[in-house]
């Protein structure tokens, strides 16, 4: 299972706020609910984001998230990309 913090320390709670906005946090999708997921960070913090650039995602991929939307998808760095 990819390693969130090989992609940063960043959390929902403490860095993902829509205030400062300027981090994105990498993030593990818990549930799917059409163009919104449950995703959880490195310590257990959950939030719903929207997933709407993705069509192929599933329960345990990583994301990397700003301001409440998935940006992109992440990939395990000892993997060849696909």
């Amino acid at each position: 299972m990819l390693d969130l913090e090989f992609y940063g320390s960043c959390t929902l709670d403490a860095d993902g706020c829509t205030t400062c906005g300027d981090v994105a946090v990498p993030v593990r999708v818990v549930k799917i609910e059409g163009c919104d997921a449950l995703v959880e960070d490195r310590l257990g913090h959950q939030a719903r984001v929207a997933v709407d650039f993705f069509t192929d995602l599933k329960v345990g991929d990583a994301l990397l998230v700003h301001m409440g939307v998935a940006i992109a998808k992440l990939s395990d760095p000892g993997r060849e990309p696909q």
